[in-house]
């Protein structure tokens, strides 16, 4: 047996506790339906039973926005790097598995990149490019399913151009985070899943070692080459880019994908919102922005407890472990006024924690809304009279968008 395998057999749930008596919301939540529409138990949750105990998940749930956040900026009470950990048994130590100062100096060494002014200055222009490639594919068809030909592309795309790899590597990449979504989600330890996706990380590492070992080939504006030519103190050895990146790659991919598809879905339902964009396209970073706090890209933050602690009079031993919920936080009418409509003009659309907080707080989240935004901006203008023929209903209880969108145009 595992450390992380012992430390799953040793945490059963609150102790001394009858978790239907005591947490009747999450005792009583079915996984399949709160895939579906996670909304309705969250509400109950959030009046009720503000922390949950979840056992189909062995994991507590919480779920208002103020423990949210505070959980999320408190990295001394509430780690993320422990073995047990779904993102630390898959990816091992980077910078969302480490906390203070290593993960600060991993931080670092990335953080120039995603800044908005790089972004604008270096990113904007290979993304419009990205952008208009895949609609030259399909322009002429005058349909598409949206989410296999342009919403799960492109994110793979830019992230190949922020590193330097080259085009080709595209259906590799895609096979890859495939895996590792999959291993993110495997809440019941599938140890089939957990394989393929610690095998997948191997030969991440693996192409990417190959990649920095011809340091001369790789384009000088890549960030793998900022990378690899720092030369102060604070550089990060090869292994330690190659751990980095992982995470870098994944988080660069998932975000965006959804972003955009939730953004098509959000507006075949508010069809006002959506002419008021069609006539004025300088509303579409609202649009974005009211997306990701009404259908939150990813639902959930995990934390691991570091000492036993009460919240709102539920006592956490340490070792528990407590998912953030960003979807309810979101939603939470405390904070948000009329939180379950859709409203592009609302006062407080500022406090949405859709990127999380804290100083794990999303380091992509400036380029993930600068793809969105160049992405529905090429897509409005370059296809006339663009509607949505056919969406399903976003799902996921971590990562949450649809499983296809259909877009048509004159």
């Amino acid at each position: 047996m595992s450390d992380s395998d012992q430390c799953r057999d040793e945490r059963s749930g609150p102790t001394g506790r009858n978790a239907g008596a005591d947490f009747p919301v999450g005792a009583s939540v079915d996984l399949k339906a709160f895939s579906q529409d996670p909304h309705p138990t969250f509400e109950r949750m959030r009046r009720s039973e503000p922390v949950s105990w979840i056992p189909a998940l062995d994991i507590y749930y919480v779920t208002r926005h103020a423990d949210v956040a505070a959980v999320l900026m408190d990295d001394e009470t509430f780690l993320v790097g422990e073995e047990n950990m779904l993102v630390y048994d898959t990816f091992g130590r980077h910078m969302m598995t480490v906390d203070g100062v290593e993960q600060r100096r991993y931080r670092a060494g990335f953080r120039r990149t995603f800044t908005p002014r790089e972004i604008r200055e270096r990113l904007e222009e290979k993304v419009t490019v990205l952008v208009h490639g895949l609609i030259d594919g399909f322009a002429g068809a005058r349909a598409v399913e949206l989410r296999e030909t342009f919403a799960s592309r492109l994110p793979v795309q830019v992230m190949l151009a922020v590193f330097g790899l080259p085009p080709e590597d595209e259906p590799l990449l895609r096979r890859w985070y495939d895996a590792f979504e999959r291993s993110l989600s495997n809440y019941h330890w599938d140890p089939a899943i957990r394989e393929q996706g610690r095998r997948y990380v191997g030969q991440f590492k693996a192409h990417l070692q190959g990649r920095l070992a011809a340091r001369s080939a790789l384009p000088g504006d890549s960030l793998l080459a900022a990378l690899t030519q720092d030369r102060s103190e604070t550089r990060l050895e090869d292994e330690e880019i190659l751990q980095n990146a992982l995470i870098i790659f994944f988080g660069g991919i998932s975000t965006v994908e959804a972003l955009i598809l939730n953004a098509f879905h959000a507006l075949s339902r508010h069809e006002a919102v959506f002419g008021r964009l069609r006539a004025d396209l300088s509303i579409l970073p609202r649009v974005i922005e009211e997306t990701a706090r009404w259908a939150s890209p990813v639902q959930a933050v995990t934390r691991y407890v570091a000492r036993d602690i009460e919240l709102h009079g539920v006592r956490i031993s340490r070792g528990q472990l407590v998912n953030c919920m960003l979807g309810s936080a979101n939603r939470d009418p405390e904070v948000f006024a009329n939180p379950d409509r859709f409203d592009i003009d609302r006062d407080d659309l500022g406090r949405h924690i859709a990127f999380a907080t804290g100083p794990h707080v999303c380091l992509g989240s400036h380029l993930a809304r600068s793809e969105a935004r160049i992405a529905i901006t090429a897509l409005l203008e370059r296809l006339p009279g663009l509607r949505v023929e056919d969406v399903a209903e976003p799902e996921g209880y971590e990562f949450r968008q649809p499983t296809h969108l259909n877009l048509a145009w004159d």
